[in-house]
């Protein structure tokens, strides 16, 4: 009697250094990538972070967001060394603490001679493992995402010793400065004969955006035909706590406008242009009692707070003045899995972004999703504005001027009063063009493309 086998899941190995419960920004493209495919039939194998580094180094995770990964991927964590993090002279290792200028000195040859990052004790590690699981049962694709782009060379390497095909997800321009719009490097360090050998043996390489892709392709026109975007999009099972009315603005003027900022705020986002600008807003009667929330975390380190918060003019900030108050409240960090309800509490969306034309913020999906009036605070001309163009809500002052800025704020405020289910609708209509699973499917199938032989029958290496 024949019996037909069952055709073996394709198996990828996701090199995503953040991954949860990181909470990196890059976190969510990661998390629903592989989420994605573990659903469309993959056996996914993710490498990534070490859990000490996040608690130590990062200092903060997101617990829950973990539990949102599906249970069927299984996650690794390559060993990292925290020698460029460690301070602490009772965490040296022995050798370091008798001979640290040798120390040092090895460990600067590395970064200089094999690879300029220094995520490269990880990227090793990875190599390591992911041999050792290939041999016991053969990954057929191997994705790796960026940044820390060390993943890149370990996706490249692992190639290079089995075979595999490789695909690199471009989170973030490598080689590029995405706020100055200059080379990211001097022409003769490393990391630009990397990129060219990892850009000509890639089967695919992932942009966010056609600005990134048509820099990547005059840099790289060898490898143009094999490029592709894949934008950042924004995941309904997150935004669970969205009601199809949206916030509870009133009609009248009984309760204050309530403007959000929802993600992480950095030094390269006009911050200053952002405070200075509600302050004039507010000096308008429909906005006297408005208040600015900012929900997140203030810079991706711990001692970034404080630097940040004297931007915004709050107390608590680096100088320790005591400062008027603006309306602006800094109201901590959210969980991924509760975000819904913050922007379901808000009237009014303030998209901060730094950089200029390369830049698109995975954050702007959720503010389109959530069908609000959304404030563009960024230079004009950036990435985000393709996306941007089809929302009816959106309110682009297309100038860092804060008079300009405060004027766009007084405008979506009274869109924010004057709304009807009708317009929020037609807004949540064109967000639903970039759902997670509506922006994924071409990649995956790429990936499947890349499945050099049959899956079908037997799982073991050949």
């Amino acid at each position: 009697m024949n019996r037909t086998r069952e055709p073996r899941r394709p198996r990828i190995l996701y090199l995503s250094f953040y991954f949860p419960p990181s909470r990196a920004s890059g976190v969510y493209r990661a998390r629903a990538t592989a989420n994605y495919l573990a659903a469309h039939g993959w056996e996914v194998t993710a490498f990534a972070s070490p859990l000490k580094f996040l608690h130590k180094v990062i200092g903060s995770v997101d617990e829950q967001l973990a539990e949102t990964v599906d249970p069927s991927i299984q996650v690794e964590r390559p060993n990292l060394s925290h020698f460029a993090w460690e301070r602490d002279l009772r965490h040296f290792s022995r050798f370091r603490g008798m001979s640290p200028i040798l120390a040092r000195n090895i460990y600067n040859f590395g970064l200089k001679k094999i690879f300029p990052e220094h995520y490269l004790s990880w990227a090793a590690a990875a190599v390591r493992k992911a041999l050792k699981m290939h041999a016991r049962r053969r990954f057929d694709v191997v994705l790796a995402t960026g940044n820390p782009f060390a993943s890149f060379a370990a996706a490249w390497v692992i190639h290079k010793i089995t075979g595999v095909p490789f695909a690199v997800d471009y989170r973030d321009a490598w080689t590029l400065n995405m706020f100055t719009e200059e080379d990211a490097y001097e022409p003769d360090h490393p990391a630009w004969k990397w990129e060219k050998r990892i850009m000509r043996d890639a089967s695919a390489s992932i942009f966010v955006n056609q600005a990134l892709r048509t820099w990547y392709a005059e840099r790289y026109p060898d490898s143009a035909d094999r490029m592709m975007v894949v934008p950042n999009g924004w995941d309904p099972d997150l935004l669970t706590q969205l009601e199809p009315g949206g916030a509870t603005t009133p009609q009248d003027d009984s309760r204050p406008l309530r403007f959000s900022f929802l993600g992480t705020m950095n030094n390269t986002q006009p911050v200053e242009q952002l405070a200075e600008a509600f302050e004039l807003a507010r000096r308008h009667p429909d906005l006297a009692d408005a208040e600015l929330n900012i929900y997140g975390h203030l810079g991706y380190f711990k001692q970034s707070q404080a630097e940040l918060m004297g931007r915004l003019g709050l107390p608590g900030g680096e100088h320790g003045r005591s400062v008027p108050d603006t309306g602006i409240h800094y109201r901590g960090p959210v969980s991924k899995t509760e975000v819904g309800a913050v922007y379901q509490d808000s009237d009014v969306l303030v998209f901060l972004a730094g950089g200029a034309r390369y830049v698109t913020s995975g954050k702007i999906f959720e503010y389109m999703a959530s069908g609000s009036p959304i404030v563009s605070v960024h230079a004009p001309g950036i990435a985000a504005q393709d996306v941007l163009a089809g929302y009816p809500l959106w309110f682009n002052p297309n100038s860092l001027d804060v008079n300009d800025i405060a004027e766009a704020m007084i405008a979506a405020g009274k869109a924010a009063r004057d709304m009807s289910p009708e317009q929020r609708a037609v807004a949540r209509a064109h967000a639903a063009t970039f759902t997670r699973e509506a922006v994924t499917t071409p990649l995956e199938a790429r990936l499947r493309g890349m499945v050099k032989r049959s899956v079908a029958g037997g799982g073991t290496a050949s």
